[in-house]
């Protein structure tokens, strides 16, 4: 066990029980990478009353849904965004064939990981969003006019998805932002009702859920990447991508995030459109490897709490360099027989409860909101489980076994009663989501069920990752494929990665290390409340300031030992960090 941090669990034993106990709640779910993929979405009551003025509160400029107990200040300023109010609504209401002085109300609606959203009302009861990128958004351009394409495609298709009014990709307007105007979808977010459902309700919407991605997954594309309007593309490329049979639209560059996160973007990397599988499948190990040639140097590991089980020693690039190169060897021969699985296929790229809508006089799905970082890729890089949908840690949720509450249910007291129902929630929602699949969508359960093509597309998203410090999670991986190596390729060669015994010995040892850190991580999150990137709501936040503040210091005065005190001191995960290096 770490021998400073690791106490931090014996500490929470001695802090005040007015403070521990009311502040403890279940783990959120964490993202998958990237600090600043936040995906925190809170509906805002109205801050404004629109008015034909020049004189607007910071309040619709401000991220205002919350704070973060680390880099507060930093998280802030990277979703401020000024712009012309007046002009944005004199837009909007054009973009509807309505004028400026039809606008009733222009209030705040939502902020997400991303985007901020305004909810326009005319005077006759018209409602529309205004959506506006934050700063920190990238890839600039790409991503907002690749949703646009994406939403306005596959609306055509006849998924629901809100129509489109009017965009601009670029800042370059009257309203001094980039935009996004459609449709208001009325209805009930899932996320308001999800916990509250009972079987047959979860049962019925998930059903719903599985034949809208069927739908949209059966459309074939004649490449990977991400889809764009052809005029918006070639207005930024001068090139006009790879077409669809609707020529208004094509495939161009990938906009998912790490393809562009931080100075990756200064990178000339091959982005899409790819013509091939093998490509799609080699780009993003291909793009990480170019950013550490060209900005990698020796790094303490982002994740702070891990940072003791490297003993606080800077980890070269050199190291993931070398892995990367090795993913780069063996990918050719990770590509599937089955050409069915090369074709290329367009997913949800965050389907979770908040970006859904649904009629709940009806309970029928009539929204899927957020396309933004929508990829166009082979199907057995897509496949999983919805983070937010699956339970993949639970035996039961991964031997598909029907779900059901403890037979001593009634003897259980209050908290192991809750306990109860929401493992048998996220069992429930992890079956349904599963069985559903498996009868509409036969491809992607094939996938599912699949531990090779599951394996792959794991590796496949950690070569792609962006190098933060560490190279365990694709060393690890790359290990297990050439223990597995036999079930992953259809061809009989033999692996041409090898890893020494002594290797392997000192990458088992620290996956122990890691482990603990881990732990110590989950543990801390569900102690003090906070979600990824340490986000806690605007009531809760002083509570766990003060709570992160009162571990450290008991902790700091449990250890004798001052050397160890000072790198716990200097390292403490709480505590506010330079991220200029690790972007």
């Amino acid at each position: 066990m770490h021998y400073s941090l690791g106490r931090a669990k014996l500490v929470f034993n001695l802090l005040p029980v007015s403070i521990a106990p009311r502040l403890r709640r279940p783990l959120s779910l964490r993202s998958a990478y990237l600090s600043a993929s936040v995906s925190n979405f809170c509906l805002q009551r109205p801050c404004r009353t629109f008015s034909n003025t020049p004189d607007f509160p910071d309040e619709l400029f401000n991220y205002s849904s919350g704070r973060w107990l680390v880099n507060n200040d930093l998280r802030l300023a990277e979703r401020r965004r000024e712009f012309d109010v007046n002009e944005l609504c004199r837009l909007a209401a054009q973009s509807v064939d309505r004028s400026f002085q039809d606008i009733d109300t222009f209030v705040k609606l939502a902020e997400g990981g991303f985007n901020r959203s305004f909810l326009i009302t005319m005077h006759d009861g018209f409602e529309m969003v205004a959506r506006i990128p934050y700063p920190v958004t990238v890839p600039k351009y790409y991503a907002l006019a690749s949703e646009v394409a994406t939403m306005r495609f596959l609306r055509s298709s006849g998924l629901p998805v809100p129509e489109v009014y009017g965009y601009s990709p670029s800042s370059d307007n009257a309203a001094k932002t980039e935009y996004i105007f459609m449709e208001f979808m009325r209805g009930t977010n899932l996320s308001d009702v999800w916990t509250e459902l009972e079987e047959p309700d979860l049962d019925s919407l998930l059903g719903q859920l599985v034949e809208l991605e069927s739908r949209m997954m059966s459309i074939s594309f004649p490449a990977g990447g991400s889809l764009y309007y052809t005029n918006d593309l070639e207005k930024v490329t001068g090139r006009s991508g790879i077409p669809l049979k609707d020529k208004r639209f094509c495939v161009g560059p990938d906009a998912r995030l790490h393809m562009w996160y931080g100075r990756r973007s200064q990178l000339d990397v091959d982005r899409g459109p790819y013509e091939s599988a093998e490509a799609a499948l080699v780009a993003p190990a291909l793009k990480e490897l170019a950013y550490l040639e060209r900005f990698g140097r020796p790094l303490l590991p982002f994740q702070r709490e891990r940072r003791e089980s490297y003993g606080h020693k800077e980890q070269s690039p050199l190291d993931h360099i070398a892995n990367l190169k090795r993913y780069l060897l063996i990918a050719p021969s990770l590509i599937p027989k089955n050409p069915a699985l090369h074709r290329f296929c367009i997913r949800h790229p965050d389907l979770q409860p908040s970006n859904v809508i649904v009629d709940s006089d009806q309970l029928k799905i009539v929204g899927l909101l957020d396309w933004q970082h929508a990829a166009i890729l082979p199907p057995y890089l897509l496949a999983g489980i919805p983070g937010r949908l699956q339970n993949y840690a639970d035996p039961v949720s991964q031997a598909r076994i029907p779900p059901s509450l403890p037979a001593n249910m009634d003897e259980l007291d209050e908290s192991e009663q809750t306990q109860a129902m929401e493992l048998y929630h996220r069992r429930l929602v992890h079956f349904y989501y599963s069985k559903h699949t498996e009868e509409q969508n036969t491809l992607h359960f094939d996938a599912l069920s699949d531990a090779a093509s599951m394996f792959i597309c794991q590796l496949f998203d950690r070569a792609g990752s962006p190098w933060e410090g560490e190279t365990h999670a694709l060393k690890t991986t790359l290990i297990q494929a050439t223990e597995m190596w036999g079930r992953l390729t259809p061809t009989p060669t033999p692996c041409p990665v090898v890893f020494e015994p002594e290797d392997l010995r000192e990458t088992k040892e620290l996956s122990a290390r890691l482990q603990v850190a881990d732990e110590i991580l989950a543990w801390c999150e569900g102690m003090i409340g906070f979600e990824t990137e340490t986000w806690v709501s605007n009531e809760r936040y002083e509570a766990a300031v003060a709570l992160a503040e009162l571990l450290k210091q008991t902790l700091l005065a449990r250890i004798p030992e001052e050397d160890v005190r000072a790198k716990l001191e200097a390292n403490w995960l709480f505590d506010d960090m330079d991220e200029t290096d690790y972007m």
